[in-house]
């Protein structure tokens, strides 16, 4: 049984690019897919936002001579091509998915509203929410987060490629140990970068749970919904 029944899930960008530096893996789709079919079948409520650095990072637009705001703007349009991606994958694995986009760009996906999404969602649709919060200076993180609570989620799973967090960066410190579960002011004292601070900020002062979990492995998304010891949670 679910322990939760709305549900946040935050994809990385980059994850979506599988052994690559950059685009989008077929590969990654399916098996993402598959794990989301996997807790949909069990009646679950899910919304997604994606990161865009498979396509471009807005951040890194300033080292090739853009200014911020356009950095930010190319970010937020990456993302709304990674949304386009994975409505295609759920749909070709027999789901219902909409795109609800935080800047107006009909056709290519509705413009986003919480009522609108909620509406979906209790209609049996995932929700692909696109564009990042709509603003530059804002990280997806901050999207994931703002969205969570605007759509009154039980929990923020954030998918990575690492199985939760750790007292240092696990792929640079072979003796880091992972922590199993956290408080927020536990993870704010040790300065664990979780999330960006107005990300992690929005989670706390709203009592949204953070899950970070390795979405990377195959079954690990059905065990965060389930409740089963995967990730770190905080709370």
């Amino acid at each position: 049984m679910a322990k939760y029944q709305r549900i946040l899930l935050k994809l990385s960008g980059e994850s979506l690019a599988g052994n690559g530096s950059y685009g989008i893996s077929s590969d990654v789709l399916a098996r993402y897919s598959s794990d989301i079919a996997s807790i949909i079948e069990t009646g679950i409520q899910l919304a997604i936002v994606t990161g865009g650095g498979n396509i471009f990072r807005g951040m890194s637009g300033t080292d090739r001579g853009f200014d911020r705001v356009t950095g930010d703007n190319m970010g937020m349009l990456a993302t709304v091509i990674n949304s386009l991606a994975i409505r295609s994958a759920l749909e070709s694995a027999g789901m219902k998915a909409k795109v609800l986009t935080s800047i107006r760009m009909e056709p290519v996906g509705e413009y986003y509203s919480s009522s609108k999404a909620i509406e979906y969602m209790e209609s049996g649709y995932i929700v692909i929410i696109a564009g990042g919060t709509g603003n530059p200076f804002f990280t997806t993180d901050s999207a994931a987060a703002l969205r969570g609570v605007e759509l009154k989620a039980d929990v923020l799973l954030k998918g990575t490629r690492v199985d939760g967090v750790y007292t240092a960066d696990p792929e640079k410190d072979s003796t880091a140990t992972k922590y199993d579960s956290l408080s927020f002011e536990e993870a704010y004292s040790k300065n664990l970068k979780i999330m960006d601070l107005t990300a992690f900020t929005l989670c706390r002062e709203n009592s949204l749970s953070i899950l970070v979990f390795d979405m990377n492995t195959a079954g690990n998304l059905k065990k965060a919904v389930s409740g089963e010891a995967t990730g770190t949670i905080i709370e």
